[in-house]
């Protein structure tokens, strides 16, 4: 983690992280390194946890919290927040691409609970294991079935009720590039309905074009120019490594003197 970008990310006081705070709203954008995966999941994981305190709190603006890959860092108290964010109008949406991998990260028994407690479920092609547990999510219904037999003297009709999965595994498994199938849960006089549905994606040029028109610049918050517009964000970010480095070393020389000079703590300091 000693990283001149990590420090540099790490301190200051740019912004605050209460990002539903009414009276600055902001909208945080966080991305992790698949190469130092193991390292900056550490920084992540600490902001996360921070920021959910923060915004899950009464009288606070609507907000969302949207986790890609997931699995890539350590969410912690992430079924806590699920629980109880809709309540302060948090919105949490997950994305992953197979659940074995959030049993894998997270563990047997946090990933079950994640994924009991998630009230909409929307999901494109996966097989095996996950397949089958989307399915058994979706429930079953009740499937009438005709048979007819046909022989040299008559005809017969039989028919029978059996119940079968609402969406099978195998057609998960077998949904084409944007077809999605998904649970969605609607509370209606505190009654909760789910509703089964497929789902095709497509994409309305007309609107993504005045979205996009609408978009606002992002704000500047930290400017790596000098007054002749040179870039000087490398010189920027290691001059502030350094500064940390000696803010640390005068840190501990600072505690070592008042150690030393209080009688009741100066056998702590072994002199060679």
């Amino acid at each position: 983690m000693i990283s001149p970008q990590l420090y540099w990310v790490m301190t200051g006081n740019d912004f605050t992280l209460d990002i539903n705070n009414p009276a600055e709203p902001k909208i945080l954008c966080v991305g992790n390194n698949p190469d130092r995966q193991n390292i900056y999941s550490a920084a992540l994981g600490l902001y996360n946890s921070h920021i959910v305190k923060l915004i899950n709190k009464k009288g606070q603006l609507k907000s969302s919290v949207i986790i890609d890959e997931l699995p890539t860092i350590y969410f912690r108290g992430l079924d806590n927040l699920i629980a109880t964010a809709q309540s302060n109008k948090v919105a949490v949406c997950l994305g992953f691409q197979d659940f074995s991998q959030l049993k894998r990260d997270y563990g047997d028994k946090e990933a079950a609970v994640v994924m009991n407690t998630v009230g909409n479920i929307f999901s494109g092609q996966v097989v095996g294991e996950s397949a089958k547990n989307l399915s058994e999510r979706f429930g079953k219904v009740l499937q009438k079935r005709q048979s007819m037999t046909i022989n040299r003297q008559d005809k017969s009709t039989s028919i029978s009720t059996q119940l079968d999965s609402l969406i099978p595994a195998s057609k998960i498994s077998n949904l084409t590039q944007g077809m999605f199938v998904g649970s969605v849960s609607d509370n209606f006089d505190e009654r909760i309905e789910q509703k089964i549905f497929h789902a095709e994606i497509v994409v309305d040029n007309a609107a993504v074009a005045r979205e996009t028109k609408a978009y606002r610049k992002i704000p500047v918050i930290a400017e790596f120019t000098d007054d002749e517009s040179n870039d000087v964000m490398q010189q920027v970010i290691e001059h502030n490594y350094n500064q940390i480095k000696a803010d640390v070393k005068q840190i501990v020389a600072d505690e070592l003197a008042r150690i030393e000079s209080d009688p009741d703590l100066k056998h702590l300091i072994k002199k060679e």
